[in-house]
């Protein structure tokens, strides 16, 4: 199978190419943004001609906050003007297009939202999202809205990268484990102003749904993240025992003010993926199995195996 990864350098994007390549034998084409700019229509659809992909999975953003609100214009043509553009490639080869999207769509009100909640997004990385979920949704020929939540695991186009910690969950346990390796000790933001409770995902893991999908061809909203929902706090204390370290260093405070530079943050984004589980034939695991795969990757460098139901 052909397909074509927006986004392949980033950190989910990254994750689907290595789960595409190596656990699937798919045919990966994945330009870097240098290479193609997703916001000219022409350029775009000249490389899905060339690609003849079967499927694309669209994972590109503009991964930075604070830009979504000083220049709405670029953020618009980075996430919805893109989205129509490979939407309208994907159209033109035939092709199953895949949008990654993320539980920030929600407003932080509407915890454990199936996958038929409407969006109520409450700053402008969920407004985008939202508004590309709804090309997809209405323009594609053959569609799916692939929501992450949460998200961890290893970067493998910078696997050595500088983590940090964010207002969302994404990254929270890679970060903790490296200041614990290191003898620093550990701040996990709490209270309302963060997001607090989520449903964390393995980044192969979503990989991996995502790949079902286009092999099931199943279309429409699908939730593709772990099996449990918890606080970031709990998901933290946890991964002290998955990974072996001091639960000394750790800490619990308030959030650097710089986490706010997009707007307000979604308190409980917890998703239900029970519908998704069953269309793709899965058991989704739980947080103690999530952390043993990070853990596993993170050592050896292999992706990690999500298991059929």
């Amino acid at each position: 199978m052909r397909i074509w990864v927006t986004g392949g350098r980033g950190f989910v994007g990254s994750n689907v190419v290595r789960v595409l390549r190596e656990r699937h034998g798919a045919a990966v084409f994945a330009p870097s943004r240098a290479q193609l700019d997703l916001t000219d229509a022409d350029a775009v659809r000249a490389a899905a001609v060339a690609a003849r992909p079967d499927a694309v999975v669209h994972a590109a953003i503009v991964n930075d906050r604070g830009v979504l609100v000083e220049d709405r214009h670029a953020a618009w043509a980075g996430y919805v003007e893109a989205t129509r553009n490979v939407v309208d490639a994907a159209n033109a080869a035939g092709a199953h297009v895949v949008l990654v999207s993320t539980d920030w769509v929600f407003d932080g009100t509407q915890g454990g939202a199936p996958e038929d909640e409407p969006p109520n997004p409450i700053n402008a990385y969920g407004f985008l999202k939202a508004a590309s979920e709804l090309v997809v949704l209405e323009r594609a020929e053959r569609g799916t809205v692939a929501r992450i939540a949460g998200v961890q695991g290893v970067h493998w186009a910078r696997p050595q990268a500088p983590r940090r910690q964010d207002a969302g969950f994404g990254y929270l346990v890679a970060s903790l484990v490296d200041d614990l390796r290191a003898g620093r000790p550990f701040t996990v933001w709490d209270g309302p102003a963060v997001n607090e409770l989520a449903t964390p995902t393995l980044a192969s893991d979503a990989a991996e749904l995502m790949w079902r999908a286009i092999e099931r061809e199943a279309t429409g909203i699908l939730h593709c993240c772990g099996g449990e929902s918890l606080h970031r706090v709990e998901l933290a204390q946890r991964a002290l025992a998955a990974f072996d370290l001091d639960p000394e260093l750790l800490r619990t405070g308030p959030p650097d003010d710089a986490a706010f530079a997009g707007g307000a943050v979604p308190r409980d984004t917890r998703l239900d993926a029970t519908a998704t589980a069953a269309a793709l034939g899965v058991e989704l695991p739980g947080v103690d199995a999530l952390l043993a795969r990070l853990r596993a990757e993170i050592e050896t460098g292999d992706i990690a195996r999500l298991e059929a139901a």
